[in-house]
């Protein structure tokens, strides 16, 4: 068996096949279906796992494989059957360090694939970044796990989040923060990293004392803390949300408003995390504010939470280009402040964001 191979574990080799066509463009991979014997003692390069983890055997399978070729540190990526807490929790006690469904696009697992190799390999830049996204994801974790469970919320642990984001972007720059933030799987800590990120890199941009950027870095990682309390299965749904569904989904500001009203937040964020779906013409939820109601903070806030959205990847979408997410942020006249729009795109473009 070739050395640095990425072994692609299934126990469904014929559906597998597409994704192992991909794979061998990024490098060597061994196919181990059902069955087969155990490789040589030889380190993987990476691990995809195709196999039913429902099935007590595929459970073992996996765990004796890691064990027996010694998979520490590298790249193990789950595709999951079924993606609830419990399937998610268990992929992860077992050495997953991302999880996609099962249906997700190959092209798209590969993708992850690829990034998460070569953030594995030393890089003295790459480093930093990542221990700051995982550092701002633990406080993710922990923040929304206290929320689904009924507790407060400790803003001091938040706070503790802010200074890495900030020095990330600032140090490595907002391209490198995206790429790793991109690696992780879970779609709201994925997203309020992404808005975050683009958060601190449009107020470094701008010139804001360090006060204010870190005001506004905990209303961007703290936006969407309402999703929360959404069920997984709106939550997680691939693709558009029917009528119903939206309904329950536009809460999430409401809740989230009110969860940090009872923890004692501060007015600016409270307001930016209920008012960062509102728009300039009314247009938007859940207060139908107009013009000079909404704040400054909020039509930043409301900017970047777009922009995040328009750009970040899901399983069953390509990433948008970021000059045409710009292009459609322009193209929301009355809706959106026009001058922050270019000044946002000009921190966007900033050639220090593509450090």
């Amino acid at each position: 068996m070739a050395q640095g191979a990425i072994y692609l574990l299934t126990d469904r080799p014929d559906r597998s096949a597409a994704l192992e066509k991909l794979i061998r463009t990024i490098g060597p991979c061994e196919v181990i279906a059902a069955g087969d014997d155990h490789p040589s003692n030889v380190q993987p390069r990476a691990i995809v796992s195709d196999l039913t983890l429902s099935r007590r055997e595929s459970v073992s399978r996996l765990r004796s494989f890691l064990h027996h070729g010694k998979a520490t540190d590298i790249p193990v990526i789950c595709l999951l059957r079924s993606t609830t807490d419990s399937d998610l929790r268990q992929a992860r006690n077992l050495g997953a360090t991302i999880c996609f469904p099962a249906y997700t696009a190959p092209h798209l697992v590969v993708q992850a694939l690829q990034a998460e190799m070569k953030t594995a390999e030393p890089d003295l830049c790459v480093q930093p970044v990542l221990q700051n996204v995982s550092r701002a994801k633990e406080i993710l974790s922990g923040l929304f796990d206290g929320v689904r469970g009924g507790g407060p919320i400790s803003l001091a642990q938040v706070d503790a989040g802010l200074d890495p984001i900030l020095a990330a972007v600032k140090e490595g720059g907002l391209t490198r923060w995206l790429e790793t933030v991109w690696t992780h799987d879970d779609a709201t800590y994925q997203h309020c990293l992404l808005v975050a990120g683009v958060a601190a890199q449009f107020v470094l941009h701008l010139g804001f004392r360090t006060e204010d950027r870190e005001h506004f870095v905990r209303a961007a990682l703290l936006h969407d803390v309402g999703k929360a309390q959404i069920p997984l299965e709106i939550l997680n749904k691939p693709g558009r949300l029917d009528a119903d569904e939206m309904v329950i989904m536009r809460r999430h500001p409401v809740i989230g408003y009110d969860i940090l009203r009872q923890s004692g937040c501060d007015a600016a964020t409270l307001g930016a995390v209920r008012h960062h779906h509102e728009m300039l013409d009314g247009s938007g939820y859940p207060d139908g504010l107009v013009g000079s109601e909404i704040s400054d903070t909020v039509r930043l806030l409301t900017i970047c939470d777009i922009y995040a959205a328009l750009t970040e990847r899901r399983s069953y979408k390509k990433p948008m280009p970021p000059l045409d997410a710009l292009a459609i942020l322009s193209g929301m006249t009355g809706k959106l402040e026009m001058s922050l729009v270019q000044h946002f795109g000009n921190a966007m473009l900033d050639p220090g964001s593509q450090s």
